[in-house]
């Protein structure tokens, strides 16, 4: 291959419609819920998240990920969603999750109005400009990501004096925790994210 030729080689192309996983699981029987889950995903969102699609393939264990996930992200708290997106999109640019950067980078550009915080959550939330409540969150997030084992009462410490009461400090742990569980679970499954998400809110 000549230098020209390399240099006019072009990847292919990467907007394929993905299958939810690499592994080869067959759909199971939905229960009527899970039916009416995935139909109202399919009017508001206009498909269903792949990983959902994942999920499927096992009702019991869907409507728990559903159910835990819903509780988490959408249910009152003292974080706002944003806040909630924010801390899953920082905890999975430290893991680099693939689905997660995407689906939830997509979500934070939706809530905030503002693509280019949603390009820092996923590349560098520290570049961006944040109040010290939102670094105070994500910093707790990041530690807890990469050195669970060293965080303390001073930590704890922190996010009270950034405006959080105990609830809330629960709140971000759990997000925190949760997404570093699916992180793991996407990364080994080879989770793929929908083609509809790399468009959205840019």
């Amino acid at each position: 291959m000549s230098k020209v030729d390399r240099q006019e080689e072009k990847p292919a192309r990467q907007d394929v419609a993905p299958a939810p996983t690499a592994l080869s699981l067959a759909p199971g029987e939905l229960s009527p819920p899970m039916q009416a889950y995935f139909a109202k995903c399919e009017e508001k969102l206009g498909f269903v998240p792949n990983v959902l699609a994942a999920y499927a393939h096992d009702n019991a264990k869907l409507e728990a990920f559903a159910a835990f996930y819903n509780d988490l992200m959408l249910a009152p708290s003292g974080l706002s969603k944003l806040e909630r997106e924010m801390i899953a999109v920082v905890v999975s640019s430290i893991n680099r999750c693939y689905y997660c950067l995407t689906a939830h980078g997509a979500a934070v550009r939706q809530l905030s109005g503002d693509p280019v915080l949603g390009e820092m959550m996923v590349m560098n939330y520290r570049a961006a400009d944040l109040s010290p409540r939102h670094r105070a969150m994500l910093d707790f997030a990041a530690k807890l990501t990469e050195r669970s084992h060293e965080i303390g009462e001073e930590d704890r410490q922190a996010l009270r004096e950034a405006g959080f009461d105990d609830k809330a400090v629960w709140d971000i742990a759990a997000v925190a925790s949760f997404f570093n569980m699916s992180n793991r679970m996407a990364s080994a499954v080879d989770m793929r994210p929908n083609r509809e998400y790399h468009a959205e809110a840019r």
